[in-house]
């Protein structure tokens, strides 16, 4: 776990707009602080660009008319720290124990640098010492021939991966034998893969960038892009001067949402000003966004029947309802029977507020809804994201231009690696033509998410983990019990271009493989190899890096993963290594697989690629009514945090995981969350001032914190300090992974199986500062 870090920092709130000088700035730091070499400055000029590098941050889709520079404050970031000059050597490891290394924080460890040679595990020395790559494949193969069957190994996957690794990857792995494939999309955004595909027939969103060019209303659900994907926010001010309604639907006012100054408008840069950008805010408590979604719908119906009986236009697109869905009668009569106090009760949102958003949902007539983890990550997920489907379609929201769903991944590539077979569930047409393209017979039983996997560890189920990137042991939940189940594995590997607590955590056996990142040249038989990636609105492209490798040791992922391949399998039936010397017989073998990919390698020379086909968004339902679903969900009675507040009363607060802006997943690039008045520290806990109050607490004082779980184990994170904050009642929310010691294992999204790490029961416990810090 990490040590509590001794803040030196402050609590001052932050009065400017998002981006802006500030972000000018802190690029400026960041590009220092990681000591990146002035000549590669020009990289960044070439991010994002139609000749460049994919940005190895978020997913936001490029901009086709691409500016002189595409690249955000956090993108910048994650350039710098794969560009930065700090190396970590063998003569590294030689002075530093694993044991040593555990003892500094995730921060610490970010900061060391870039990962220069293979590694392996020392059990005598505490000590990681160099091997030769051959010998580093050699002992994965060895490791999965030893199995007693193939699910006994799982096999992770980072959403930085391109399409071609994670092609060869799962194909390696389905010829391996086994379908355990756990990966970030099971923690994130799985809600969304589970959910539309009943309603809509697939589970992407409707949207491209040019819908923005077109909408009146957008819907912003749990999301924060001023720090999770920046560039949106340049769509986000053109709407907005456009006169269009933003609504942002978020239990915390977030800054980059009130205003935001542009760092590419020089009338805005030199004037000091900004654009404001919602033009209202709904604060729903946390889990509240299904009874919000649910009492929008029930308004909108009742201003239907009003219009109806006063001979006016209809509210409903009665013709989309008719013509492309199914289930509209049994929803509508559930919408009926709902209660206006359960639905002010349960969504923590006064009626007046919600018939006011059912006013500006009505009013739209092309209407985007973008979603991010505010959404996914609690127990009644999917039927959120069912429930937010039947508002959409209420009004022919979908299929229309200017209007749709609009799920926005995380990182880079999630959405590609689930496109190209990373998925512990796969359709089983997706399998028979994989099968066939490759001679092979797949495996047909589904295999371990996330959640499972670290379940199967700790039974003594799985004794190999493989990592494609990530940082697995902090990312997940419940952290204590992760680090055990990866300590009981024979062998645990990790593909990676930086140390992070993973490598520390480790199996009796263990590897780190550094690899190439997305920014740096891949020379494969002396010829530059590009890789491509899907964006967040099936936009796929082609990314070539441009800086020269961190270490002449480094292998690219493409490659590790046929290496990995051809000496676990060897190459009779698959030529792993030709794969690995031309990136463009990876996409071949995908287009012979993949629907969607026809021509793959000529389509992505043009610039900005290519769209794959998203069926739903020509109103193609790919369901088994032929048409788009209303679902009728009813409010769940009895849930974790009633449960919690039944035993111990309204001391239970529900916490909610949150990003800080100096973040980016679970990599730390420094100790500040400015959007929030955060500086120097990240043990922090948001509260409201009245529950301050109810606690008997004042901003500023110190907590540990306790789940109330049912299973007797005790989970707790402890030092944190106090932050008076405009949250709901009874929520509040802190930063992980320092947070994620307190989400159980078991705590899950129905369905999708994802860590409900926005809901979460806890008890707050008055404590003493951390040594070192005055009170």
């Amino acid at each position: 776990m990490d040590k509590p870090n001794k803040p030196q920092g402050r609590i001052e709130p932050y009065h400017h707009p998002a981006a802006g000088w500030g972000a000018i700035k802190q690029v400026a730091i960041n590009l220092v602080k990681e000591r990146v070499a002035g000549g590669n400055y020009k990289t960044l000029f070439k991010q994002n660009q139609p000749d460049g590098f994919d940005c190895p941050g978020c997913a936001w889709p490029d901009k086709q008319h691409a500016s002189t520079f595409e690249f955000c404050e956090n993108g910048v970031k994650a350039v710098a720290a794969e560009a930065t000059s700090k190396r970590v050597t063998p003569a590294f490891f030689a002075e530093h124990t694993v044991d040593a290394l555990m003892k500094e924080t995730d921060y610490e460890l970010e900061q060391h640098g870039r990962l220069t040679d293979p590694l392996v595990y020392n059990a005598l020395t505490d000590k990681y010492e160099p091997i030769a790559w051959d010998a580093a494949f050699a002992l994965i193969a060895k490791h999965l021939k030893a199995l007693g069957n193939a699910n006994e190994a799982a096999f992770y996957t980072s959403g930085r991966a391109s399409n071609e690794a994670a092609f060869l990857y799962q194909l390696f792995v389905r010829m391996v034998g086994t379908n355990n494939f756990p990966d970030c999309s099971n923690m994130c955004h799985e809600a969304t893969s589970r959910g539309l595909p009943t309603t809509v027939g697939i589970g992407k969103g409707t949207v491209t960038l040019d819908d923005f060019e077109h909408c009146d209303t957008i819907l912003i659900f749990g999301q924060n892009p001023a720090t999770n994907h920046p560039r949106m926010l340049g769509e986000l001010r053109e709407v907005s001067k456009r006169g269009a309604a933003i609504v942002s639907i978020n239990p915390l006012r977030e800054r980059g949402l009130q205003r935001f100054a542009d760092p590419q408008s020089p009338v805005e840069m030199l004037t000091m000003s900004s654009t404001k950008i919602a033009t209202t805010f709904i604060q729903p408590k946390l889990g509240g966004d299904f009874a919000l979604l649910k009492g929008v719908a029930k308004r909108v119906l009742e201003l239907d029947d009003q219009a109806v009986a006063a001979g006016h236009e209809r509210i409903l697109d009665v013709a989309f309802i008719d013509e492309h869905t199914s289930g509209f009668d049994a929803f509508a009569a559930d919408l009926r029977a709902e209660s206006w106090p359960a639905l002010e009760a349960e969504s923590g949102v006064a009626r007046e507020d919600i018939e006011n958003l059912a006013r500006i949902y009505s009013n739209g007539r092309r209407v985007i809804a973008t979603w991010g983890m505010g959404i996914t990550q609690h127990k009644n997920s999917v039927q959120t994201v069912h429930m937010l489907s039947n508002l959409m379609m209420m009004r022919g929201n979908i299929g229309r231009e200017g209007a749709g769903l609009c799920p926005v991944r995380g990182h880079s590539n999630v959405q590609g690696n689930r496109t190209v077979g990373i998925e512990e569930k796969p359709a089983q047409a997706f399998l028979d033509r994989l099968g066939k393209v490759f001679d092979f017979e797949p495996p047909r039983e589904h295999g371990y998410d996330v959640v499972e996997t670290i379940e199967a560890m700790l039974e003594g189920h799985i004794k190999v983990f493989l990592g494609l990137g990530g940082n697995f042991s902090i990312a997940t939940p419940d952290t204590p019990r992760t680090w055990d189940a990866l300590r009981a594995c024979d062998l645990t590997v990790h593909i990676t271009t930086k140390l992070n607590r993973s490598h520390l955590v480790h199996g009796k056996d263990a590897l780190i493989l550094p690899t190439l990142g997305r920014t740096e040249i891949d020379l494969q038989g002396g010829v530059a190899q590009g890789v491509t990636v899907e964006d967040s609105m099936s936009m796929v492209h082609i990314s070539y890096g441009m800086n020269a490798p961190a270490s002449k040791n480094l292998m690219s992922e493409t490659a590790i993963v046929a290496n990995i391949a051809h000496a676990t399998l060897g190459s009779g039936k698959v030529d792993w290594l030709g794969y690995a010397r031309d990136y463009s017989r990876v996409r071949d073998a995908i287009e012979q697989t993949i629907e969607g990919f026809d021509n793959y390698n000529e389509r992505i020379g043009h610039p900005g690629g290519f769209h794959l086909r998203v069926a739903s968004r020509e109103r193609d339902w790919k369901t088994e009514t032929g048409k788009a679903n209303f679902i009728v969900h009813r409010i769940e009675e009895d849930t974790p945090i009633r449960r919690a507040k039944k035993q111990h009363g309204e001391r239970v607060m529900t916490l909610m995981t949150t990003r800080s802006h100096d973040q980016y997943n679970t990599t730390i690039y420094a100790l500040n969350d400015r959007y929030r008045g955060v500086f120097g520290q990240r043990r922090v806990v948001f509260i409201n001032a009245a529950d301050l109050e109810m606690l008997g607490f004042q901003h500023g004082d110190w907590v540990d914190m306790t789940t109330v779980w049912n299973d007797g184990i005790e989970r707790r994170a402890d030092s944190f300090l106090l932050v008076e904050y405009d949250i709901p009642r009874g929520c509040i929310g802190s930063y992980y992974p320092e947070t994620n010691p307190l989400v159980p294992l078991s705590s899950v999204g129905d369905v999708c199986n994802t860590p409900t790490s926005k809901s979460i029961p806890v008890l707050l416990h008055k404590s003493a500062p951390p040594a070192g810090v005055t009170a």
